[in-house]
């Protein structure tokens, strides 16, 4: 089930994020993040919360600011169900388009971004640090799709 998740949900996502990423985003930032009214959170639940996925729409546009996705519950498919979610949500706001940006060197999100439609729109050279040095960002975009009337 993926349910909307707002400000007072931030020690949960941050929580998540930490289970996910090397480096997580802490709950305050998280809390910034949320607390403009541009910006939505969507959260994966089974038994537990699964992952979630954070995004804003404004003025026709919309960017994925981040995916995550709980190391157990990968492989399921949670990861594609939030990113279109996503999408259902910002056409909802008002958006023709989203944007996301994911490391060069992430094959799997690139691939699952691939196999949603984003197509690569541009980079960002040396803009994630990593263990073995910095890692271009791969700017990805899509347009939603207009309901038909």
């Amino acid at each position: 089930m993926i349910e909307a998740a707002g400000i007072d949900a931030a020690a949960l996502l941050a929580d998540l994020h930490a289970r996910a990423f090397n480096k997580p985003w802490s709950e305050a930032e998280l809390a910034k993040i949320l607390d403009n009214p541009a910006t939505f959170a969507l959260i994966a639940r089974a038994a537990a919360p699964q992952g979630f996925v954070i995004a804003w729409a404004a003025a026709g546009d919309a960017e994925i600011l981040t995916v995550a996705v709980v190391p157990e519950a990968r492989r399921q498919g949670i990861g594609a169900s939030l990113v279109t979610s996503a999408g259902v949500a910002a056409l909802v706001r008002g958006a023709s388009h989203m944007h996301l940006e994911v490391a060069e060197d992430n094959a799997a999100a690139r691939a699952l971004y691939g196999k949603l439609g984003y197509e690569e729109a541009g980079r960002r050279h040396a803009y994630y640090s990593g263990e073995g040095g910095a890692v271009d960002a791969i700017v990805m975009r899509r347009a939603l799709p207009r309901p038909v009337v």
